[in-house]
């Protein structure tokens, strides 16, 4: 029986003068993963309105303590007015919030026009029609590349019935009763 220590060691080192990935076929082949969408929601402290962007990037972290994550743009405007609202939500979007996704997504100060929410237990927005909801507050950031990995602790959370929002090859679809992603 081999260790997987013993296997860490066969593992040769990176060369340090490998060519450089081309972004556009990273995008590419990573776009193969299909992944749910998330908005990530709260109440900008200085305006007291609601504010968010849309996220593909989340993943549960740990049952205990309960952590979530979530990668966000080092670019986004969205992002500190969020985390300064202490608790926010992420909204696991069904398939019928493309229109959600698109419009918190565009940069801007109406994000929310004619959405419509109710608030969590803190107060943050939980948008009507979302699949799941978790309220949640941040733990630690940690820098990567030309993002933020946000890991955040749930303080609450509920499930609907609802289908997901499905991001796949760059388009957004439905989870088929066939074989995979569809629309």
């Amino acid at each position: 029986m081999t260790s997987i220590g013993s296997d860490i060691e066969k593992v040769p080192a990176v060369a340090a003068d490998l060519p450089e990935l081309d972004p556009a076929l990273m995008r590419t082949v990573l776009g193969h993963f299909a992944t749910g969408v998330v908005a990530i929601t709260g109440i900008d402290p200085d305006t007291a309105a609601p504010t968010g962007l849309a996220a593909n990037s989340f993943t549960s972290v740990s049952l205990n303590p309960p952590l979530i994550a979530f990668c966000v743009a080092t670019t986004s405007t969205s992002w500190p007015r969020v985390r300064a609202s202490g608790r926010y939500t992420v909204n696991i979007l069904s398939e019928a919030q493309e229109p959600v996704c698109r419009q918190l997504a565009a940069r801007g100060a109406e994000k929310f026009r004619g959405i419509e929410w109710r608030p969590s237990p803190a107060g943050a927005p939980i948008l009507d029609d979302s699949l799941a909801w978790i309220e949640a507050e941040l733990e630690a950031e940690h820098p990567a590349g030309d993002h933020i990995i946000v890991v955040s602790r749930v303080r609450h959370l509920h499930a609907s019935d609802l289908a997901p929002l499905i991001f796949f090859r760059g388009r957004y679809g439905a989870v088929g009763s066939g074989a995979g992603v569809s629309r």
